[in-house]
């Protein structure tokens, strides 16, 4: 089980790692998302993200599982919206830019529970990231796409359907994965 300390250290060693990706360095727009429970942390990267220049937008969950976007101006412009019986989330107050917001990113960070040496990234199951990947391609979008997990989520094999798609990197506390035939 990981402790406070252990989720904070994860956190700024995760942000160190993905700064130092040149997709991330020459971002204008990332689409990225705030950790919840003992997921990786991501406040420090997105602040991070901010200082440099990026604009960075975050999901807002919709009631049929898909994502609105809007921008992120610091921790204090986020409030926490509990859906339903699902988990709480961290969303971005202020005006909504709708759910194509996301084909303007550079770079899409995407959460995850695991993803194998092939690329493929398993979700939490709610589709609602299968939809923003269809969104991207059906707009001919080509951001990089870069999930953010625990060393021991990186694992062999998950289970993949036809729609999903390899991600481009993972990034750890320990460093970054790029995958093969991805730039």
């Amino acid at each position: 089980m990981l402790t406070a300390d252990d989720v904070r250290e994860s956190a700024l060693a995760l942000a160190e790692h993905a700064l130092e990706l040149p997709e991330l360095a020459h971002a204008h727009t990332v689409a990225a998302y705030v950790s919840v429970g003992t997921e990786p942390g991501t406040l420090a990267l997105l602040d991070a993200l901010r200082a440099r220049g990026a604009r960075v937008l975050l999901p807002a969950l919709l009631p049929d599982n898909d994502l609105d976007w809007g921008a992120y101006a610091g921790e204090g412009s986020l409030a926490r919206v509990q859906h339903g019986g699902r988990m709480a989330l961290f969303e971005p107050v202020g005006a909504r830019l709708g759910p194509d917001a996301v084909t303007g990113a550079d770079v899409v960070l995407l959460p995850g529970l695991a993803v194998d040496a092939r690329g493929m990234r398993l979700g939490r199951g709610g589709g609602s990231y299968d939809r923003v990947l269809a969104r991207l391609e059906r707009a001919g979008a080509r951001p990089a796409l870069v999930v953010l997990l625990y060393d021991p989520e990186v694992v062999e094999h998950v289970p993949a359907e036809p729609h999903d798609r390899p991600v481009h990197a993972v990034v750890t506390p320990s460093g970054v994965r790029r995958f093969a035939g991805r730039p």
